[in-house]
């Protein structure tokens, strides 16, 4: 495979030497799981009992990693310390800190098939999705370094107040930022949101979540071994709660970044606002209830591609998958049929295996809203076509492995249709016309991606008009609602969905994490 070369799911199914280069790697990440990693302040190493386990989701007899409980103090001491490191950082010409981004880039992109393997390990991704994420992740940077630079470092003339005066508009970093990264896109969202607060001059203390820190902790190395400075960059690991609470309430806290719940995510912009002594950037994306329509002159082969990749690509694990189809009713039994049999060809099992189509669920919580979205499906007299089992036979007993699932027939408005479930779990609803699909398509406090099936351009452009999503997409085969990919999607939510309106992977998302500052010599 041709270095630096970005790998797309048709090379993964042409270029043998690419999965040969992953089974390399699997190999060669084996010693470097099961052991004790420090929290990094300052650059220094620093252990903090008790440590937590992490442990894989397709086999928990495979210790991932043991990492630390960051204490109360060590937390106040990585923000002081992020605060000092801004001082040094937010002064550097900003084609240095481009060329630093860049060259993290590039190391992460030399380590590609190492991380893959370890986001599998880590997160249950397959190999496909893993690689995938690896690449995007290196994409990510690379196009904040490309939108800085075409900015010229967002420094604009102005129009002189007067003769001889010089006026212009300078884009300047807050300070040091809370950076909070999830677990389902690990390695890529938190390359996504510390490369945009470091590149526009800001310092960082990062956390991640504490069911994927390692993938986080590579980050961090990859960075300081770019030349970032130590003072400007902090990994801390441990309960969210606590970090929660005292970075919403620190005065040195300048900016909060976060993907992940809705729950949680609201608390932070919340407690932010009322613990500051004057308000500060929240910058939040926190998942949706992804719906797609199918018309009557929709292609449906081309549509049951889109929902099966889209629904139960990373077991539903995504905040872009597809939850919700809305069906013509004339088309709706022959829409499920196929949907039914195509989903009967994914090969649930082992992410390390070539042919696995469907990993694990992340941990025993994703496992118990399976269970409790299955019985509530029978309590309220929906039909279940296909899934509504947990597998734990045979190699499936050390995993978290369920069947995916398509339910029928549930009332509409129902409570499944409105919550958030992250697992491999579809809802299929019966429209009458387009209308009638947009307005439940709309039903929604969330708003992140939504798909159309149908060959009609009106209706494809009835749709782009009328949605009320951040993320739309018309006729993709490749993936309904998922797969948006730096400099061709913004990754935007709206309503509930995102508290900045503007997408990371997009040209206005370093725009965020700065404030513009007006400058006149005379």
């Amino acid at each position: 495979m041709k270095k630096g070369k970005k790998v797309t799911y048709i090379d993964l199914l042409v270029d043998e030497s690419i999965h040969k280069e992953y089974e390399r790697a699997l190999e060669k990440i084996g010693p470097e799981l099961g052991n004790s990693h420090p929290l990094f302040i300052g650059g220094k190493e620093i252990y903090s009992a008790p440590e937590f386990e992490v442990r894989s989701p397709f086999d928990k007899r495979i210790l991932v990693g043991k990492f630390q409980t960051a204490t109360p103090n060590q937390i106040r001491t990585a923000i002081n310390t992020a605060k000092q490191g801004f001082l040094e950082w937010k002064d550097l010409n900003w084609n240095q800190r481009v060329k630093i981004i860049q060259k993290s880039a590039d190391i992460i992109d030399s380590q590609k098939f190492l991380l893959s393997a370890l986001i599998t390990y880590e997160t249950g991704k397959n190999r496909y999705e893993a690689i995938a994420e690896v690449s995007e992740a290196v994409d990510m940077l690379r196009y904040h370094v490309d939108i800085y630079k075409k900015n010229k470092g967002f420094i604009v003339p102005m129009k002189p107040e007067k003769p001889k005066a010089k006026c212009r508009s300078v884009m300047r970093p807050y300070g040091a930022w809370a950076v909070i990264s999830p677990f389902n896109f690990s390695l890529s969202l938190a390359a996504g949101m510390v490369g945009a607060a470091l590149i526009t001059g800001n310092s960082v203390v990062l956390k991640p979540t504490s069911l994927a820190p390692y993938s986080a902790l590579k980050l961090y190395k990859a960075l300081i071994t770019a030349g970032f400075p130590p003072a400007g960059i902090q990994y801390i690991t441990g309960p969210g709660e606590i970090f929660g609470n005292i970075i919403t309430g620190n005065p040195n806290i300048d900016g909060i970044a976060f993907t992940g719940s809705r729950e949680v995510g609201l608390f932070l912009h919340r407690a932010f606002t009322t613990k500051q002594p004057y308000p500060k950037p929240v910058i939040t994306e926190t998942g949706s209830k992804n719906p797609v329509i199918v018309t009557e002159r929709a292609d449906l082969k081309k549509a049951v591609s889109g929902v099966v990749k889209s629904s139960y690509g990373y077991s539903g694990q995504k905040c872009s998958a597809t939850s919700r189809v809305y069906v013509h009713i004339s088309i709706a039994d022959q829409f499920v049929k196929v949907l039914v049999n195509q989903i009967k060809t994914l090969v649930i099992g082992d992410p390390r295996n070539k042919d696995t189509s469907i990993g694990p669920l992340i941990d025993a919580n994703a496992m118990k809203k399976y269970r409790d979205a299955v019985d509530q499906v029978k309590k309220d007299g929906g039909k279940i076509v296909i899934g509504g089992e947990v597998i734990a036979d045979g190699n499936f007993f050390y995993g978290n492995y369920v069947q995916p699932t398509v339910v029928t027939q549930l009332t509409r408005g129902h409570p499944l249709q409105k919550r958030e479930l992250f697992i491999p779990f579809v809802i299929v609803e019966t429209v009458s016309t387009l209308q009638e699909a947009m307005i439940e398509a709309n039903n929604t406090e969330y708003g992140l991606t939504a798909g159309i099936f149908s060959e009609d351009r009106d209706e494809v452009d009835y749709f782009f008009d009328n949605i009320q999503f951040g993320v739309a997409y018309a006729n993709r085969r490749g993936g309904a609602t998922t797969g948006a990919w730096p400099g061709s999607q913004s990754f935007v939510g709206w309503k509930g969905s995102s508290s900045s309106g503007k997408g990371i992977g997009g040209p206005y998302y370093l725009l965020s994490y700065m404030r513009e500052q007006t400058q006149t010599k005379l």
